[in-house]
C-alpha cells in the first residue's frame, strides 16, 4: 500500500511540535507521557483532544501529527480521521488519493465511517478512478453495520443503477433502513417512491408520513411537497391552512427557482384563505419554528 511520504511526515512533525511548545502541557501529562512513549491509543487520544480543542486550543495540524503517529502503527481510528484531514485538507495539505490510502487501512479494519469514506470517493472519482461498483462494495460493507449514509448511498445507487443493476425494490430496502434512523434524505427519497408507486405500491399516505417526517428536520422539498399533498388532499386530509404552513416554511428555506417555485404555490394558497384562516397558519408557522428553534 502507498506509504505518507516520510518527508512530509517529518516537516509536519517539527513545525507543528515547535508551534505547540507552549500548549503541551495542558494536555494530561500522563496521556501525553504515554502518547510520547509511542503508545498509538494514548496518540490518537491527543489527536482528538487538538481535533476538538479539549484541554488546549483546537489545531488541526497538531491533530495530524498525533493521528500520523498512531495511524502509522495501525490504530484504525486514526488512520479514519487522518484520512479526513487529507480529504478536507485541513492540517495537512488536501490530497484525495492520500485520503483514500488512509480510509482503506480503516476500511479493511472494518471501520464502518472509513468504509463509508471510500465508497464516495470511488462514487465520485476523488482520489481513485470512479468505480461504481467498487462504491457499491463499500457502502454494503458499512450498511450491514448499519451505518445510514451508506444506507442511503447505497439505496441511492440501486435506484440509478450504477454499479448495481437499477432496482427500485432494493432503493426502497435501503432508503427504509436509512429513514427509521432519521436520515431526512433517505426519508425524502423513501416518499418519492411511494409517490411515484417506485419499488413499491404506489401510497399517498405513506408518502405524506415520510415527507412529513424529512419537512420536520427542515428539509425544503420535503416541505413543499408536504404542502402540495395538503393542497390537494393526497395522502392527508385536505387542509390550505397546513398547505399554507409547509409552503411558507419552504419557500423560506431553499433558494434560487426552488424558492420562486414554492412562494408561487404558497401565495396561490394564501389568495384562498379567509384572515381568520391565515393568522391560524401564521400561528402554526410561529409554533414549528419554536419548536425548531429557528
Amino acid at each position: 500500500m502507498m506509504q505518507v511520504p516520510r518527508i512530509l511526515a517529518s516537516l509536519v512533525a517539527v513545525c507543528a511540535l515547535a508551534a505547540a511548545a507552549a500548549q503541551i502541557s495542558r494536555i494530561d501529562p500522563t496521556l501525553l507521557g504515554k502518547a510520547t512513549a509511542g503508545d498509538a491509543q494514548s496518540q490518537y487520544q491527543v489527536g482528538m483532544d487538538y481535533l476538538m480543542g479539549k484541554s488546549v486550543p483546537m489545531d488541526d495540524t497538531q491533530a495530524a501529527v498525533w493521528f500520523q503517529k498512531a495511524a502509522e502503527q495501525g490504530h484504525k481510528q486514526a488512520e479514519y480521521q487522518l484520512g479526513v484531514l487529507f480529504h478536507t485538507g485541513q492540517g495537512l495539505p488536501q490530497d484525495d488519493a492520500q485520503a483514500a490510502n488512509w480510509f482503506r487501512r480503516a476500511a479493511n479494519q472494518g471501520v464502518a465511517e472509513a468504509q463509508l469514506a471510500l465508497g464516495q470517493l470511488y462514487d465520485h472519482g476523488q482520489g481513485v478512478p470512479q468505480d461504481y461498483p467498487k462504491a457499491a462494495d463499500w457502502y454494503t460493507k458499512a450498511a450491514l453495520q448499519g451505518n445510514d449514509e451508506a444506507e442511503f448511498d447505497l439505496g441511492t445507487l440501486n435506484a440509478r443503477g450504477l454499479g448495481v443493476p437499477q432496482d427500485f425494490t432494493q432503493a426502497a430496502y435501503f432508503y427504509r433502513k436509512a429513514a427509521q434512523q432519521g436520515n431526512v434524505e433517505a426519508q425524502f427519497n423513501l416518499g418519492l417512491l411511494y409517490d411515484n408507486g417506485q419499488g413499491v405500491a404506489q401510497d399517498y399516505k405513506q408518502a405524506a408520513l415520510w415527507y412529513g417526517k424529512a419537512a420536520e428536520q427542515g428539509l425544503a422539498r420535503a416541505q413543499f411537497n408536504l404542502g402540495s399533498m395538503y393542497v390537494a388532499g393526497q395522502g392527508v386530509p385536505q387542509d390550505s391552512v397546513e398547505a399554507y404552513k409547509w409552503l411558507f416554511l419552504s419557500a423560506e428555506n431553499w433558494i434560487g427557482f426552488r424558492q420562486e417555485q414554492a412562494a408561487r404555490a404558497r401565495d396561490s394558497v394564501a389568495a384562498r384563505l379567509t384572515p381568520a384562516q391565515l393568522e391560524d397558519a401564521k400561528s402554526r408557522i410561529a409554533k414549528w419554528k419554536a419548536a425548531h428553534h429557528q
